[in-house]
């Protein structure tokens, strides 16, 4: 297989896994609480993430930081997994799994939002048109077809759901200042969310041991959410000739999603979905695009 065969298929991979987890978190938070899944999933992506370290024989990864990058990574850990999880298994538990996923993929343009007061970046005319179109797709989704209503499934579960995609800008601002290893910083900033999750478990909710379907969620969402999808995903743009060559297969997951939420959830895919969906990753495209050398000459 040539390079690029082998970055399409890390990529093809971990859009797969990442088409997976909306089902996986829906069908986890029928036997665990949000808080008990993050414990628990937190716990075997640990497990998962250091033993790839240890099979790449990078574990000396881990001792490079110096202190203060282990406080940042350790900050970074707070927004991720710690609190961006806890908001969106939040909303997972009360919106169906269809709105949930599609409303998580606004990250982006939450993303260059926050990118203008944190990063000093403009907008720009694309980007806030950009922004119309998704959000126009969030409130067709949030109403289930209906805007003009205004009546939403569960208005909390919505703005937990946007709250999530803050939560991960924030986390994918402050990550592009480390230049260490990606894994190892991963691993870091897991490790240190643990303990906050575990007492977190202890005073919000019960620390108990779940049944077999319990660890099975927890498990598939520890091993490949939260740990071997990035894996593969770094992999693909490593190998890859460029980032966008691999990149825009991204945009097939939201629709494999659905997918796998009809038949392993059973939930009815509804059209304002699609549509809403269709929306919101229009407003990503557009964001994202840039015209060639030749276009902008003329």
């Amino acid at each position: 297989m040539t390079r690029q065969g082998l970055a399409y298929a890390y990529a093809g991979a971990a859009v797969l896994l990442w088409s997976t987890v909306a089902s996986a978190f829906k069908l986890s938070l029928q036997y665990l609480d949000p808080l008990q899944l993050l414990l628990f999933s937190n716990a075997v992506s640990v497990v998962v993430l250091f033993t790839v370290l240890a099979v790449q024989g990078r574990l000396a990864r881990l001792r490079q930081p110096n202190a203060t990058a282990w406080w940042r990574l350790a900050g970074l850990g707070v927004l991720n997994p710690f609190l961006y999880y806890i908001v969106l298994f939040q909303a997972y538990d009360l919106l169906p799994a269809q709105q949930a996923q599609a409303l998580n993929y606004t990250w982006a343009i939450t993303l260059a939002i926050l990118s203008i007061p944190l990063l000093g970046q403009r907008i720009g005319a694309r980007g806030f048109v950009a922004l119309l179109i998704s959000y126009a797709g969030v409130l067709v989704i949030a109403t289930e077809g209906r805007p003009l209503d205004m009546a939403f499934t569960s208005l909390p579960g919505v703005l937990l759901a946007l709250g999530s995609t803050i939560i991960w800008a924030l986390y994918w601002i402050y990550n592009t200042r480390d230049g260490g290893d990606p894994v190892a910083a991963l691993l870091i900033g897991f490790a240190f969310s643990l303990p906050l999750v575990l007492i977190a478990t202890f005073l919000f909710s019960e620390l108990t041991w779940p049944g077999w379907q319990g660890w099975l969620g927890a498990a598939w969402v520890g091993t490949f959410e939260m740990g071997l999808a990035f894996v593969f995903w770094l992999h693909a743009l490593r190998l890859s000739a460029t980032t966008a060559r691999v990149g825009n297969l991204i945009f097939l997951a939201p629709f494999l999603s659905l997918v796998f939420i009809h038949f392993l959830v059973g939930e009815t895919v509804l059209p304002a979905t699609l549509l809403g969906l269709v929306f919101i990753i229009a407003g990503n495209i557009v964001q994202q695009w840039r015209p060639s050398r030749g276009a902008a000459g003329g």
